[in-house]
């Protein structure tokens, strides 16, 4: 590939000139945002043990009561993009948020989309949209952009959930701010259990809902089953996954990020597709040992781990016995709306 001028080759009088006039030659930094073949992430493939962290979770409940912090939460920020920018890859936020018994996280909204995927713990509830959505381990709770929310907890053990934001995104397009408003009331109506069944969508004296996120709470519970039930039915499928929707459109649950779910049977081993979104990768069942190209992560059940786009991901399940269920965010409808979605295979 032809080498191009450097910065260092221009006299230093021309290129204060340039920059008297706020300007900047492009061709010493062409090959840098214009990489040949794939790009080049800041995104590093990494992981994050749970077991190290719920300790230190539980310190920080010690150590700044709910009012003091709105949202006690713990960053898992990726080394690639500096630890400040508290990102987990170029869109994608992670945060591993706990609530105590009798704690309230107050009601407010943001321009970010966020959800909330339940790690451990019960009787802890969010409120969205004066929707209340109970939290059970492995639950799957959307607070899209906008939308009112408040957390709160009625008891006796502590609740921990994983926060997957397109955070990064939002600022960087100076577009992330939010507002605090008051305690919700609660409405009547669960879209949990309006949708309860795949194929079949409330139909009240003949209308369609047109709420813009019918559905708020996805159970583990039935996702797990959806899960067991396509393995079941497909022994001939390599990946047994499915994708989390909005049950009025079909399309991805939020409109930047996308949430699957996956089960590896015993003793199965998984090739990905390179794709170009990040992906990443939280176990809510079993374990799983996560290949990024070179790298290899040994997760069990809570752990968290991410990879760059572009890249070969293998997911491996050790166990001769039981399947491992795996929760995965990434960023494939942004990439699709942007048009730079691709499939490599």
């Amino acid at each position: 590939m032809q080498e191009l001028g450097r910065l260092e080759d221009l006299p230093a009088d021309y290129v204060q000139a340039l920059r008297d006039l706020n300007l900047v030659p492009l061709w010493p930094s062409l090959r840098g945002v214009l990489p040949p073949g794939k790009p080049r992430p800041n995104t590093r493939a990494t992981a994050w043990a749970y077991e190290s962290i719920k300790p230190l979770l539980l310190k920080a409940g010690e150590l700044t009561p709910i009012e003091k912090a709105e949202r006690r939460v713990l960053v898992l920020a990726n080394p690639g993009h500096g630890l400040e920018k508290m990102q987990a890859s170029a869109a994608m936020y992670l945060g591993m948020q706990l609530l105590l018994p009798g704690e309230w996280a107050p009601s407010h909204r943001h321009t970010p989309n966020a959800v909330r995927m339940i790690v451990e713990g019960e009787g802890a509830y969010t409120t969205v949209d004066g929707e209340k959505c109970p939290m059970s381990r492995g639950d799957l709770i959307l607070t899209p952009t906008g939308l009112w929310h408040e957390h709160g907890h009625d008891g006796s053990e502590p609740v921990v959930w994983l926060d997957v934001l397109d955070l990064p995104l939002v600022y960087y397009m100076e577009a992330s701010y939010h507002i605090n408003g008051e305690r919700q009331t609660v409405k009547p109506g669960q879209g949990d259990r309006a949708y309860a069944r795949g194929g079949v969508a409330p139909t009240v004296m003949f209308d369609r809902s047109d709420k813009r996120y019918p559905m708020l709470r996805y159970p583990w519970v039935d996702a797990r089953a959806a899960l067991v039930s396509l393995a079941a039915d497909r022994p001939d499928l390599d990946a047994v996954q499915v994708t989390y929707v909005n049950p009025e459109t079909g399309a991805d649950v939020e409109n930047i990020l996308g949430f699957y779910a996956l089960m590896l049977r015993p003793g199965q081993t998984l090739r990905l597709p390179v794709r170009s979104p990040a992906m990443v990768f939280h176990v809510i069942e079993g374990g799983a040992e996560v290949k990024v190209e070179d790298q290899r992560f040994t997760l069990t059940e809570a752990d968290t781990c991410c990879a760059p786009g572009y890249t070969e991901v293998s997911l491996v399940n050790r166990s001769a016995d039981t399947p491992t269920f795996v929760f995965i965010a990434d960023e494939s409808p942004l990439h699709r709306k942007l048009g730079v979605f691709e499939n490599r295979g």
